[in-house]
């Protein structure tokens, strides 16, 4: 898996336990990343199952899950966002599957998708119509490192590793 993006500054790798999160590489990107690591997927003939985001404290996290048909190798590229300016690169002209799926991210968290040819409505009344369903209260919204888990890390930037870190440390005193 690793050698399918070689070249794509990433930060963070991590092999991930398929019988407990579904998938076997999880690996965080910047969002001026995403195109080049989705073209680079696309080549070594993964398919795109589907885009999605959650709504964490620390901005929107916007999930690409691939995979391929020959081979188990089920992969999630993870690329924050901020809330205030929840924009990431279309990745539609590689995928145009992904043009549905970014446009149902849209609709529920307001998440935009720079070049998307088609970013109208999917599923809510209209375009004006400024209500993002999936958008949680801050009393409700919880750290990305509640919910998700890093693990085994293979390449981490210290930015990433800093926000799981306090998790991790709980987990360990936990044991």
């Amino acid at each position: 898996m690793l050698q399918v993006l070689e070249g794509i500054p990433t930060q963070c790798v991590a092999k991930q336990d398929k019988s407990t999160t579904g998938h076997v590489w999880s690996i965080f990107l910047a969002p001026g990343q995403i195109v080049n690591a989705a073209r680079k997927l696309y080549e070594a003939e993964y398919s795109l199952e589907d885009v999605l985001a959650l709504d964490v404290e620390e901005g929107f996290l916007v999930l690409y899950h691939f995979n391929r048909w020959t081979i188990d190798e089920r992969v999630t590229l993870r690329v924050f966002v901020s809330k205030d300016n929840p924009t990431v690169p279309s990745i539609a002209p590689i995928f145009h599957g992904a043009e549905w799926h970014e446009r149902e991210t849209r609709d529920f968290h307001g998440v935009n998708f720079e070049g998307n040819p088609n970013l109208v409505p999917l599923l809510m009344p209209a375009e004006d119509v400024d209500v993002h369903p999936l958008i949680k209260t801050a009393k409700v919204r919880k750290s990305v490192k509640d919910i998700l888990s890093l693990g085994e890390v293979i390449s981490c930037n210290k930015e990433i590793e800093e926000l799981f870190a306090e998790a991790e440390a709980e987990e360990a005193s936990d044991a």
